[in-house]
């Protein structure tokens, strides 16, 4: 498969978007807080998403996908206090 990264970060409500090259059908993505999280991990690397390397680009749409995963998988705050 095939994804390109979709991203405007530079915006009031930025986004990130992992979008499936031939269907364009969104397969993950990240807002607000997630977005910030990333930041603060230092897993958002701008000059990785504006790559032309193959290479850096599919490690990223990997980590991306790992991060959106992982968070996924995170006991809800509702769940915890119930």
């Amino acid at each position: 498969m095939t994804y390109l990264i979709d991203a405007w970060l530079e915006r009031p409500h930025p986004y990130l978007r992992i979008l499936h090259r031939e269907t364009g059908k969104v397969c993950a993505e990240l807002e607000g807080d997630a977005l910030e999280e990333l930041r603060e991990l230092g897993e958002l690397d701008l000059p990785s998403l504006s790559s032309a390397e193959p290479p850096v680009l599919k490690e990223m749409v990997r980590d991306l996908f790992l991060f959106c995963y992982a968070r996924a998988l995170r006991p809800s705050a509702e769940a915890t206090h119930a």
